[in-house]
Protein backbone atom coordinates (compact mmCIF):
# COMPACT_ATOMS: atom_id res chain seq x y z
CA UNK A 1 0.00 0.00 0.00
CA UNK A 2 1.21 3.61 -0.84
CA UNK A 3 -0.34 6.79 0.96
CA UNK A 4 -0.16 10.04 -0.75
CA UNK A 5 -0.28 13.20 1.19
CA UNK A 6 -0.69 16.52 -0.43
CA UNK A 7 0.18 20.01 1.08
CA UNK A 8 0.61 23.59 -0.28
CA UNK A 9 -3.07 24.43 -1.63
CA UNK A 10 -4.83 27.90 -0.31
CA UNK A 11 -6.24 31.22 -1.95
CA UNK A 12 -4.07 33.21 -3.72
CA UNK A 13 -4.70 36.55 -6.12
CA UNK A 14 -4.45 36.42 -9.85
CA UNK A 15 -0.97 36.71 -10.50
CA UNK A 16 -0.05 34.57 -7.64
CA UNK A 17 2.13 31.77 -6.89
CA UNK A 18 1.85 28.56 -4.73
CA UNK A 19 3.73 25.25 -4.19
CA UNK A 20 2.20 21.78 -4.52
CA UNK A 21 4.32 19.13 -2.43
CA UNK A 22 3.07 15.31 -2.48
CA UNK A 23 4.96 12.48 -0.50
CA UNK A 24 4.31 9.35 -0.86
CA UNK A 25 5.02 6.58 1.65
CA UNK A 26 4.27 3.08 2.78
CA UNK A 27 5.53 -0.30 1.34
CA UNK A 28 7.18 1.25 -2.20
CA UNK A 29 8.79 -0.67 -4.40
CA UNK A 30 9.04 1.45 -7.65
CA UNK A 31 7.26 4.98 -8.51
CA UNK A 32 7.05 5.09 -12.26
CA UNK A 33 5.07 8.36 -12.78
CA UNK A 34 3.58 11.11 -10.32
CA UNK A 35 1.15 13.57 -11.31
CA UNK A 36 -1.02 16.39 -10.68
CA UNK A 37 -4.58 16.14 -11.66
CA UNK A 38 -7.43 18.75 -10.98
CA UNK A 39 -11.15 19.38 -10.94
CA UNK A 40 -13.29 22.42 -10.89
CA UNK A 41 -16.97 22.15 -9.64
CA UNK A 42 -19.16 20.77 -12.71
CA UNK A 43 -15.56 19.35 -14.34
CA UNK A 44 -14.48 16.35 -15.01
CA UNK A 45 -10.76 15.82 -13.55
CA UNK A 46 -8.11 16.32 -15.67
CA UNK A 47 -4.25 16.34 -16.10
CA UNK A 48 -1.90 19.12 -15.26
CA UNK A 49 1.44 18.06 -15.22
CA UNK A 50 3.14 14.74 -14.77
CA UNK A 51 6.60 13.14 -14.37
CA UNK A 52 8.33 9.71 -14.94
CA UNK A 53 11.38 8.40 -12.61
CA UNK A 54 13.69 9.45 -15.35
CA UNK A 55 12.53 13.13 -15.70
CA UNK A 56 10.34 13.12 -18.58
CA UNK A 57 7.89 15.93 -18.19
CA UNK A 58 4.19 16.31 -19.38
CA UNK A 59 1.61 19.57 -19.19
CA UNK A 60 -1.53 20.52 -20.47
CA UNK A 61 -1.87 23.06 -22.77
CA UNK A 62 -3.37 25.32 -19.81
CA UNK A 63 -0.38 25.93 -17.92
CA UNK A 64 2.04 25.05 -19.90
CA UNK A 65 5.21 28.00 -19.31
CA UNK A 66 3.33 28.89 -15.57
CA UNK A 67 3.53 25.42 -13.92
CA UNK A 68 6.78 23.11 -13.37
CA UNK A 69 6.68 19.64 -11.79
CA UNK A 70 9.44 18.54 -10.68
CA UNK A 71 10.42 15.70 -8.65
CA UNK A 72 12.68 14.03 -5.80
CA UNK A 73 12.92 10.25 -6.08
CA UNK A 74 14.99 9.92 -2.89
CA UNK A 75 12.13 11.72 -0.94
CA UNK A 76 9.26 10.20 -3.32
CA UNK A 77 7.80 13.60 -3.59
CA UNK A 78 6.50 15.43 -6.35
CA UNK A 79 5.94 18.94 -7.05
CA UNK A 80 4.39 21.54 -8.68
CA UNK A 81 5.40 25.49 -9.01
CA UNK A 82 2.58 27.13 -10.03
CA UNK A 83 3.16 30.58 -11.27
CA UNK A 84 0.93 33.28 -12.89
CA UNK A 85 -2.04 31.77 -11.34
CA UNK A 86 -5.61 32.81 -12.97
CA UNK A 87 -8.91 32.43 -11.48
CA UNK A 88 -9.63 28.76 -13.52
CA UNK A 89 -6.90 27.44 -12.43
CA UNK A 90 -8.71 27.58 -9.33
CA UNK A 91 -9.72 23.46 -8.23
CA UNK A 92 -9.02 20.89 -5.92
CA UNK A 93 -5.86 19.56 -7.08
CA UNK A 94 -5.10 15.85 -6.67
CA UNK A 95 -1.70 13.84 -6.95
CA UNK A 96 -1.53 10.50 -8.45
CA UNK A 97 0.97 8.10 -8.10
CA UNK A 98 1.37 4.80 -10.74
CA UNK A 99 3.29 2.05 -8.47
CA UNK A 100 4.98 -0.99 -9.85
CA UNK A 101 3.70 -3.57 -7.13
CA UNK A 102 5.74 -6.30 -8.84
CA UNK A 103 6.90 -7.16 -12.13
CA UNK A 104 4.11 -6.58 -14.78
CA UNK A 105 1.50 -4.95 -12.10
CA UNK A 106 1.02 -1.50 -11.95
CA UNK A 107 -1.67 0.20 -9.59
CA UNK A 108 -2.73 3.99 -9.41
CA UNK A 109 -2.75 5.83 -6.07
CA UNK A 110 -4.51 9.02 -5.52
CA UNK A 111 -4.03 11.77 -2.85
CA UNK A 112 -6.74 13.24 -0.52
CA UNK A 113 -7.17 16.48 -2.43
CA UNK A 114 -5.90 20.30 -1.91
CA UNK A 115 -8.16 23.41 -2.42
CA UNK A 116 -6.44 25.95 -4.69
CA UNK A 117 -8.21 29.17 -5.15
CA UNK A 118 -7.32 32.00 -7.46
CA UNK A 119 -9.50 35.06 -6.55
CA UNK A 120 -9.02 38.69 -5.62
Amino acid sequence: QVQLVESGGGLVQPGGSLRLSCAASGTIFSINVMGWYRQAPGKQRELVASITSGGNTNYADSVKGRFTISRDNAKNTVYLQMNSLKPEDTAVYYCKAVHLERIGLQRNYWGQGTQVTVSS
